[in-house]
């Protein structure tokens, strides 16, 4: 069973966090919510999200994918992490996959993990990644990192998380009760 995490962060994006964390749960996988602050972290809309467990209960983990959800305040607070900064580079660097979708990709770029990669994020953000190949594409992937640009392009997102984990197959048998225009 693949094992993965969401981190979230006080303003996160819930549509793109919460739409990964359904598919994917729906695709068999192990998915762990995980809070940078105890107890219930609140979105960008005021959604609250009880997190199953907090980063410093998971940081030293392993993880086949690491998610990262969008949200102007959110992915600020997520850079300012470094619990996420060594989950991050150390999923990189031995082969996971890393995610981040519509600003998540800045905090990739802010720990100088996306020179010359190819990938996509929000219009609003995409002047922080001028090291990297931008494209207008709704989902990039390169090598180990995908990205997406938005909160409208969450449902591609998590079934292209899907499809590189564990196949078409597994797309269409989720899709079956989803009925996404994919």
């Amino acid at each position: 069973m693949k094992r993965v995490i969401v981190v979230l962060a006080p303003g996160f994006e819930e549509i793109e966090a919460l739409t990964v964390v359904d598919i994917l749960r729906r695709a068999g996988m192990d998915v762990t919510v995980a809070g940078t602050i105890g107890g219930i972290v609140e979105g960008r809309n005021g959604i609250r999200v009880e997190p199953d467990r907090t980063m410093d209960s998971v940081v030293d983990g392993w993880y086949d994918l690491v998610v990262l959800p969008g949200g102007a305040v959110g992915t600020e607070n997520l850079k300012k992490d470094d619990r996420v900064k060594r989950l991050v580079e150390r999923h990189l660097r031995k082969g996971a996959i890393v995610s981040a979708i519509c600003a998540g990709p800045t905090v990739l770029a802010s720990m100088g993990l996306t020179q010359g990669r190819r990938l996509t994020a929000h219009p609003t953000v995409r002047e922080e990644l001028k090291d990297s190949v931008v494209v207008d594409d709704r989902v990039v992937v390169d090598g180990n990192i995908i990205t997406s640009q938005a909160p409208g392009t969450a449902m591609e997102f998590a079934f292209k998380l899907v499809e590189v984990l564990e196949g078409d197959e597994k797309v269409k048998e989720v899709n079956r009760g989803v009925l996404a225009r994919l």
